[in-house]
């Protein structure tokens, strides 16, 4: 799957990451992170009193600055198309002004044929209903899907902590979730259908293997 880039959108609980994750097994991709890229910056600077703002906003579940993060979405994307790979994003764009500013220079880069758009349809409801009880990895924050085949994990897949639930993980803080992703994310597959990029929908109530079907199948007619 070289030199292709595979923009997966969905609400909280959709699963993006999970998905991202299984199609990074394809040679040639490299699935670009957002939550990994932010926290690595978080991480770099933390007493930085901007960094900081940024960080109680996200603990709250509100988006941290776009042009910010944009930034730093570039940076990634300038340096993985210089090693010759394809980009699977999870988490970006995630703004209108994410995707006005990053999708030029993805079609720059690798050509609008090359880029994809997989909008993964997900109810509030269920989106809610995965996210309020959402587990996570004490280390390092990894998402452990909400699926039935994740149940009796105990340790973290991706690191060995212990798998937690956050204490901002509730019924009102994923309702706030859903509704950001409504007001600020879900544009953006509006402005990739504008601009004649192909974009896909995925029903996301299904199994972690169903959706994961469904894409490939979306990729390979592509």
């Amino acid at each position: 799957m070289p030199q292709k880039v595979i923009i997966l959108i969905g609400p909280p609980g959709s699963g993006k990451d999970t998905q991202a994750d299984l199609l990074e097994k394809e040679p040639g991709v490299v699935h670009l992170k957002s939550s990994k890229i932010i926290e690595d910056n978080f991480r770099a600077d933390p007493e930085n009193p901007e960094i900081k703002k940024q960080i109680e906003i996200k603990n709250s579940g509100g988006l941290v600055d776009p042009p910010m993060v944009q930034r730093w979405i570039k940076e990634a994307i300038n340096k993985t198309h210089s090693s010759g790979s394809g980009i699977i994003f999870s988490g970006s764009p995630r703004t209108l002004l994410e995707a006005e500013e990053e999708l030029p220079v993805l079609e720059s880069l690798y050509g609008k044929e090359n880029i994809i758009g997989l909008d993964i349809i997900l109810s509030e409801d269920e989106s809610v209903k995965r996210n309020s009880s959402r587990r996570v990895c004490k280390a390092n924050s990894h998402p452990v899907p909400n699926f039935p085949e994740y149940d009796n994990l105990t340790a973290c897949p991706e690191d060995g902590s212990e798998i937690i639930i956050r204490a901002d993980d509730n019924v009102e803080t994923a309702k706030h979730r859903y509704n950001v992703y409504l007001e600020q994310t879900k544009p953006v597959v509006d402005y990739l259908k504008k601009n004649n990029f192909r974009v896909v929908d995925i029903n996301g109530e299904q199994s972690i293997a169903d959706v994961h079907r469904d894409i490939l199948n979306s990729l390979h007619d592509s």
